[in-house]
């Protein structure tokens, strides 16, 4: 692994490993929102990432094996994206940080509804989660990228987010 051993302390080489600003960004985006090429993550990315930065960060992740590249068999200049088993194994964190942001910080109700169901779902759900991510990331990843191979919880997050959002622009109007 590439990177810098200050400590042997979890949580020094944790936040050498993924305490950049865009690491863990970049892996949400793969889970939570199935961004498997690098054009969709980078124009769908809500923070606004720098393509110079995203290339960084996934040539890092794709090093200290956080996610997979293989090429895309149905256009011969595009890559997908996976996710590997540390990053998977990264959805209880996400769900940590989430219910922790929902508490102490000005979220908006739209981009946080995925982690209050993560939250109200507890380990049972992110369990189900992580399972349904090995299939569509590891099992079968062009399926997953395709969308042929799906996750339900995956459906149910993304349902939640799609109908809050609707809600919130009609209220806009």
């Amino acid at each position: 692994m590439d990177i810098e051993l200050r400590s042997g302390c979890p949580i020094n080489l944790t936040m050498e490993v993924l305490g950049d600003r865009w690491s863990l960004i970049i892996i949400r985006d793969i889970m939570f929102g199935n961004r498997r090429h690098f054009r969709d993550l980078l124009t769908h990315s809500e923070e606004g990432i720098a393509s110079n930065i995203l290339a960084a960060r996934l040539k890092r992740l794709l090093s200290l094996g956080f996610i997979s590249k293989r090429d895309d068999p149905s256009h011969s200049q595009k890559a997908i994206y996976s996710l590997a088993e540390p990053a998977i194994q990264l959805v209880p964190v996400f769900a940590m940080i989430g219910a922790w942001g929902r508490r102490h910080l000005p979220v908006s109700e739209e981009l946080s509804i995925r982690a209050q169901l993560l939250e109200e779902g507890g380990p049972p759900l992110w369990d189900e989660f992580m399972e349904d991510l090995r299939q569509i990331h590891i099992v079968d990843p062009i399926g997953g990228a395709i969308g042929t191979c799906t996750s339900p919880v995956l459906a149910k997050l993304t349902a939640a987010f799609i109908e809050v959002r609707a809600r919130s622009v009609s209220q806009a109007s």
